[in-house]
């Protein structure tokens, strides 16, 4: 069947086998007299207009108001739009200006559905929230017809929510992320409360499953609150949902186990009276929590207001077409009545459905003197805030709030050259320093993963948030672990966009979990990039390391670099991709990304002991070119080289250097010229990245025509695919991860991916003999006997089980022969 079957429209649940007791759990308040008459009409009138705008942008291309009947040349050639969630949304929007406007609360609004585009943006039109970040879009005639007739067409609003949609700070594409963004967003703004509309098809996912937990994670003495709505329509694209098909009682059961305080907002007849008590008693419950926090007497396992709005899909829209039903069905989901350019029958129904709202007595028509022709009239209009900065769509903190960190010097952080240090280990003590320099500006949002990666010295000055532990509770802590890499990252998001800073690290196999994600926000800041009226914010900050170069002890799956691919595939201007080789240029790149605004910033590196090649001073100039030649590696400073070796990535660099060292001992003649590459980006043509080196620096790095061997980190495609453009590339070489890997020795996984030091010495002989004739003569007895010295390493380890002592020494050149 194509679509859901049901015999009437908003099907209850069939009744569950719970006790009734459960019902118990629910709060009641009152829901007769929560507001005056004058407030009831004036919400009657604001639903009114916005339902009706709503409607008018998926359908009309002119007669906006209605002033004559409608016409098949009224109607847009393309129909684009979701009405189904969008009165629920309308609802919510014009309860919060009530409370705002009675109280003063400091809000925002996350809309989980951010398909309901439309709502969002009648809502915002009607508060004058539009033309301050978009002249165009003024409140009389002119800016509602533009909104109207341009919404879902090229150069109008899109029909989801982005960064173009003030107030916003959720890409509203793909489902799931909503709560978890908004619970970033109260983190260190104790005044803040964001209210999180969560649609029942995005409760379906597994992200919003998680992230129902993340009041866990917030002190009520140091942030603002989430007041979650789950918006219960019952319907997704054309079948029921998980939510709608459930009782009370399993609502009731499922949230008060999360740990919620659960209130039901279900009575239709008299929805703005229930509504308003539900909204009223949430907001006290988070004042009377966040009071006792505050007051230095905090509630154990305070139970958080959520609240559940059963409303039907597409409410007051046609109720059937073509016998079927529409109101109340899947079939309001997008657009009600999808032939209403060719059908009569349908234009009749969208007109008599537009005349239902009775535009005439919702916007002045008029171009009498003194009058604003297309001014929405008073009543609509006296619910809005009259503080314009309290108004949902201008708070400051949604687009001009950032904070730049107090970044510390990480030169005293550093390493003696030649020594050998954990790169996570050595910024572990520095991000120690930044959580003191910044108490409420930086967080941590790892999946339980601090201590096994080595970034444990920041517990020396900050514990964990979770406030469920007592161990953990009440204490201030930055750091925020939970075992969910979607739920982090959203998170992270909204204590990003919401002008802080922070800082994921992660297992490397795993940050992929999280790649359609990153892709939206990296979505989200372009567009917001390109707004002329979205402040800066701080980057996106992810730490990549237990990587598969070391994840040796848990095997195969846990061996997966492919997070660097999905980086490179973001727009140039907002990627970077850093693969520093040591702990001082781990030191130097981590400075460089906490300072630095709008990015995606991707560091990989070891967590595990190794060589520290370059001194502080030396790192920092080598981070500042992106690449270098290791001098102390090349045959003669590298000039004159017969072959280039490349290194890119922590342990393919050891590799090349411990070849380097091999290559002085077996080819004395082979003139060899080490780079190391610690800024990925610049290996793209010119103008292919702002930070892509130009022809010449790239010939006089890797010089014109000579062999280039490079050992990579990642996938050797995403190399490939950088270098593509480059003239005389085919001469390039490239080695990387290869798919290969399971639980073994360190050694044996470079072996087994081809970038040992055998390979790369190998591949070396090989390329340079053909440059270097006293080479040539005896290139392939040596090649053969360096790849007979990898077999006989492989042996040892799987006789042994371990790989022969001294593998990992760092290489000593001497006073080889140059």
């Amino acid at each position: 069947m194509p679509g859901q079957r049901i015999s009437q429209p908003n099907p209850p649940p069939d009744p569950s086998h719970l006790p009734d007791s459960l019902i118990d759990n629910c709060v009641n308040t009152d829901t007769q007299s929560v507001i005056s008459d004058a407030e009831l009409a004036s919400l009657s009138k604001f639903k009114q207009a916005a339902n009706y705008i709503t409607a008018a942008m998926i359908f009309l291309r002119d007669n906006v108001l209605l002033e004559r009947k409608l016409t098949f040349d009224d109607i847009k050639p393309r129909l684009l739009g979701h009405w189904g969630t969008c009165p629920g949304l309308i609802l919510v929007y014009a309860h919060l200006n009530r409370i705002i406007k009675r109280s003063n609360l400091d809000a925002l609004l996350v809309v989980g559905p951010g398909h309901g585009a439309p709502a969002i943006l009648s809502c915002l039109w009607l508060e004058d929230s539009l033309a301050p970040f978009w002249q165009s879009y003024t409140r009389d005639r002119a800016g509602l017809t533009r909104l109207i007739t341009k919404f879902s067409t090229p150069g109008g609003f899109p029909s989801h929510i982005n960064a173009e949609t003030p107030g916003a700070i959720h890409e509203g594409g793909e489902l799931g992320y909503a709560l978890s963004v908004a619970f970033g967003a109260v983190m260190d703004n104790p005044n803040l409360v964001v209210t999180c509309i969560v649609g029942d098809g995005e409760a379906e996912t597994g992200p919003t499953a998680t992230a129902w937990h993340g009041f866990k994670y917030i002190d009520p003495a140091e942030s603002g609150a989430v007041l979650p709505i789950v918006h219960v329509n019952g319907f997704k694209i054309s079948e029921r949902t998980i939510y709608g098909c459930m009782d009370d009682k399993e609502l009731i059961a499922l949230f008060s186990g999360y740990g919620y305080q659960v209130r039901i907002v279900d009575n239709l007849a008299n929805i703005d009276q229930d509504l308003a008590g539900a909204m009223e008693w949430a907001l006290s419950e988070i004042s009377r929590i966040q009071r006792a926090a505050r007051s230095g007497n905090p509630i154990v396992k305070p139970r958080w207001p959520v609240l559940i709005l059963r409303t039907p899909k597409g409410w007051t829209c046609p109720k059937q077409l073509h016998g079927e039903f529409v109101e109340g069905s899947f079939r309001s989901h997008q657009v009600p009545l999808p032939e209403a350019k060719t059908s009569e029958e349908e234009l009749k129904l969208l007109q008599a459905w537009l005349s239902s709202y009775q535009p005439e007595e919702l916007f002045t028509i008029s171009s009498a003197e003194g009058k604003i022709d297309g001014l929405p009239v008073n009543d609509v209009l006296s619910i809005i805030p009259d503080n314009k900065e309290k108004r949902l769509g201008m708070r400051k903190e949604a687009y001009a709030a950032f904070q730049p960190l107090t970044v510390p010097d990480w030169m005293p952080f550093g390493i003696q050259s030649g020594h050998e240090a954990s790169c996570m280990k050595t910024i572990g003590n520095y991000l120690r320093e930044v959580i003191k320099k910044n108490p409420s500006t930086f967080r941590i949002f790892s999946p339980d993963e601090l201590v096994s990666n080595k970034l444990d010295a920041v517990f020396d000055v900050s514990g964990r948030n979770f406030q469920w532990d007592v161990a953990c509770r009440a204490q201030g802590g930055r750091i925020i672990e939970i075992l969910s890499e979607h739920t982090c990252q959203g998170m992270l998001q909204g204590y990003t966009l919401t002008g802080r800073t922070a800082l994921f690290p992660t297992y490397e196999a795993f940050l992929g979990i999280v790649h359609t994600m990153m892709v939206q926000y990296s979505k989200f800041t372009k567009m917001a990039f390109e707004t002329d009226w979205r402040h800066d914010v701080g980057s996106v900050n992810y730490l990549e390391t237990s990587t598969w170069a070391r994840q040796e002890h848990n095997g195969f799956s846990h061996q997966n670099p492919s997070f660097i691919g999905a980086v490179l595939n973001l727009k140039p201007k907002l990627a970077r991709v850093y693969l520093p080789p040591d702990a001082n240029c781990f030191l130097s790149t981590l400075a460089h990304c906490l300072r630095a605004k709008n990015y995606i910033n991707l560091m990989v590196g070891s967590k595990q002991p190794t060589s520290v090649w370059l001194s502080p001073e030396e790192a920092d100039r080598h981070c500042v070119a992106g690449a270098s030649v290791w001098k102390f590696a090349s045959v003669d400073d590298g000039v004159n080289p017969d072959v280039v070796l490349v290194g890119i990535g922590t342990e393919v660099t050891f590799e090349v250097i411990a070849a380097a060292a091999l290559l002085r001992k077996l080819v004395p003649a082979l003139r060899v010229r080490v780079v190391n590459v610690t800024d990925l980006m610049i290996l793209g043509p010119h103008g292919s990245h702002p930070h892509a080196l130009s022809d010449e620096d790239f010939d006089t790095l890797f010089t014109k025509d000579r062999p280039i061997h490079v050992n990579y980190h990642g996938y050797p495609i995403e190399v490939k695919g950088l270098v593509f453009g480059r003239p005389g590339i085919d001469r390039m070489s490239i080695e990387g991860y290869r798919e290969e890997g399971t639980t073994t020795s360190p050694f044996d996984m470079m072996l087994c991916n081809h970038v040992s030091r055998y390979h790369v010495a190998a591949a070396a002989v090989r390329a340079g003999a053909l440059f270097n004739a006293m080479v040539s003569t005896e290139a392939h007895e040596k090649a053969s006997y360096i790849m007979h010295l990898a077999q006989k390493d492989k042996e040892y380890i799987y006789r042994e089980g371990q790989d022969p002592d001294g593998t990992f020494d760092t290489p000593v050149f001497g006073d080889a022969k140059k």
